[in-house]
């Protein structure tokens, strides 16, 4: 398939060639990213910017409104615009906006730039339904689940990358130097995307106004969306207050933070695990376990004295089970709702999306103001009651 294809009719069992799909993955990991790397520099970026503990949850808080702005807005244009220009502008915004970061030396220019970082990081959620296009029916949960975890690894990496390039450098760097990847990354997609130029009648505005129709006619996607709002608000809210914790309570530095966000990588085996398990029928069994891993990711960091290395331990083991969860739960979302029907794929993705993104936001602020008056023991019990309630959610189904 060249570069100047265009995809309308069902694919073809080859359309989509590994190649293909790991330049895809590497986007996804890539774009996503830049959504976390502010995560692990909550406390150097809010002292620079003159942020309070309680207000450093912004930091994040942003980025995701942002982001859950374009899940609505941007996002279903991937049903009406051809999707290899919308991918790459919204990417060049994105780079835009790291750069604004980059430069930024007070709070209000800095959250200005995380909202549009968010914005420009939506180019995700538009690749993702683009790649379930590509895939035939019969292998969509397994590339779905492969392009995913090229997005899961970037989120897990972020972290980590973040904070060594900060202790070695500066947090200004950070963003610097991820604003050229995303330079080249646009042109790089340009060269490589098939086009796709989606089928449709309607106009902007009234694929907006479809949108609370698809919702109110589609249980499922009420039901996915859900289940990973709980899971997905658990997670921003136990990586927004970890660091905190662990620079607070253990005395970790921006390296040692690093270090422990490491753990986090493990969550991305779990994408194309669930994605073949979802293409096998088994995505009910598969949303339980994972939501009981998230909530037992919570349970065990009550486990040893804080401070204590059993508790530091813990916090590991933690870390791995909840994103273990939350990124393999998202993968049977996806498959769930790309299954509904192409034509209205990328707003269906959008709806999901944004759903748990607004958790995910919440969970954030909620978890840094938590944090600012409970300590870790509010904040950790405020994130094992969500999974807990999406597990009541579910035994409805």
């Amino acid at each position: 398939m060249t570069m100047n294809a265009t995809i309308e009719t069902a694919p073809a069992p080859d359309a989509v060639s590994q190649r293909l799909t790991f330049v895809l993955a590497a986007a996804c990991g890539m774009v996503a990213a830049n959504i976390y790397y502010a995560q692990p520099l909550i406390a150097p970026i809010s002292a620079a910017l003159g942020l309070s503990h309680a207000a450093s949850g912004l930091i994040v808080t942003m980025t995701q409104i942002g982001y859950g702005t374009g899940l609505l807005l941007i996002v279903p244009l991937g049903d009406l615009v051809e999707n290899r220009a919308l991918i790459c502008s919204v990417i060049a915004l994105g780079a835009a906006a790291l750069l604004a970061a980059a430069f930024a030396t007070h709070a209000l220019p800095f959250l200005i730039a995380a909202l549009f970082i968010g914005l420009g990081s939506v180019a995700v959620q538009i690749i993702i339904p683009y790649a379930a296009h590509l895939a035939p029916e019969a292998i969509r949960g397994r590339v779905v689940g492969n392009v995913s975890t090229g997005l899961m690894l970037g989120i897990m990496l972020a972290r980590p990358v973040s904070s060594f390039v900060t202790a070695v450098l500066s947090w200004h760097a950070m963003f610097f130097c991820s604003a050229a990847l995303m330079i080249v990354l646009t042109a790089m997609l340009w060269m490589t995307l098939p086009r796709r130029k989606p089928v449709t009648r309607m106009h902007y505005g009234e694929l907006l106004l479809s949108m609370p129709h698809l919702v109110r006619a589609t249980p499922l996607l009420r039901r996915r969306a859900l289940y990973q709002a709980s899971l997905f608000g658990a997670f921003t809210l136990f990586w927004t207050v970890a660091p905190l914790q662990l620079a607070g309570e253990f005395g970790f530095s921006q390296r040692g933070i690093a270090l422990f966000a490491l753990a986090g990588v493990a969550g991305v085996f779990a994408a194309p695990i669930a994605g073949r398990l979802a293409d096998r029928g088994h995505s009910r069994i598969a949303t339980l376990v994972a939501m009981l891993l998230a909530a037992a990711g919570f349970l065990v960091t009550s486990i040893g004295a804080p401070g204590s290395m059993l508790n530091l331990a813990c916090l590991v083991v933690a870390a791995i089970a909840i994103d273990i969860g939350v990124q393999g739960n998202v993968v049977l979302g996806f498959r769930a709702i790309f299954a509904l029907g192409h034509e209205h794929r990328s707003r269906l993705n959008g709806l999901y999306m944004a759903t748990f993104f607004a958790a995910g936001a919440a969970g954030s602020a909620v978890g840094a103001f938590a944090f600012a008056q409970g300590g870790w023991a509010l904040a950790s019990a405020i994130g094992l009651a969500l999974p807990v309630a999406g597990l009541l959610y579910a035994a409805t189904e």
